[in-house]
C-alpha cells in the first residue's frame, strides 16, 4: 500500500461546514497518504471544481492554476470528494446531485458523511450515486474503504487510454505503408 501512495498519490476534495470534522477528516485522509482540499461549504466545492457559475470554462481555467503542476493532466485534478450531508445553504445531497449532473465530474466518486443515521436518507444518497454512506465520526477503517472506489476511476482512465493506444497500434500495423517495408526482402516461393 505505500508503494501505490508514491506512485499516485490521489486527490481528495473533502466538504464540511464543522472545522472538527473537517479537520478531522483531513488528517485522516493525509495519513492514508491523500492529498487534501478541504473547504467548509458546498459551493465552495462547486467553485473549486469550476461548477459554480455560467462561465465554467473560465472558473475552471481559473481553479486549475490554484492547483499543483501535476494535477494539470485532469481537469482539477479531484479523484474523489467526500462531503458532509447537513449543511448550511447547500447540503452534501445537493452537491452529489450537481456533481453527477455534471458531464466533467460526474465520473468522480462521491462519498456522503452524516452523524445522522436516516435509513431514508442514506437509501436516497446512495441510489443517487453516492458510492458510500459514512456515519460521523469517520473512522480510519472508513477512510480505507475509499480506495477501491479510487482504483476504479483510475482503472476506467487508463483502459480508455489502453484502448485508445491499442487502436493506435493496429492502424499502424494495417497501414500499406508500415507493411510494405516490413515484407520487401521476402521472396514468395
Amino acid at each position: 500500500m505505500g508503494n501505490m501512495a508514491t506512485q499516485t498519490q490521489f486527490h481528495v476534495l473533502a466538504v464540511d461546514d464543522s472545522l472538527i470534522d473537517r479537520k478531522l477528516i483531513e488528517r485522516l485522509l493525509k495519513t492514508s497518504s491523500y492529498q487534501v482540499t478541504a473547504v467548509d461549504s458546498g459551493s465552495k466545492a462547486l467553485e473549486f471544481l469550476g461548477l459554480n457559475g455560467e462561465n465554467e470554462d473560465e472558473e475552471r481555467n481559473s481553479s486549475v492554476e490554484s492547483v499543483s503542476a501535476a494535477d494539470e493532466d485532469h481537469q482539477v485534478g479531484v479523484n474523489l470528494i467526500i462531503t458532509d450531508y447537513c449543511m448550511p445553504g447547500m447540503t452534501g445531497y445537493d452537491l452529489l446531485r450537481k456533481i453527477k449532473q455534471s458531464s466533467s465530474f460526474k465520473d468522480i466518486p462521491v462519498v456522503i458523511m452524516s452523524s445522522e443515521n436516516i435509513p431514508s436518507r442514506i437509501n436516497r444518497c446512495l441510489e443517487d450515486g453516492a458510492e458510500e454512506f459514512f456515519l460521523k465520526p469517520v473512522k480510519l477503517s472508513d477512510v480505507n474503504k475509499l480506495r477501491p472506489h479510487l482504483m476504479k476511476g483510475i482503472t476506467t482512465k487508463t483502459e480508455m487510454q489502453s484502448n485508445t493506444n491499442k487502436r493506435k497500434g493496429s492502424e499502424e500495423i494495417q497501414s500499406p505503408d508500415r507493411t510494405r517495408p516490413r515484407y520487401n526482402e521476402l521472396e514468395v516461393v
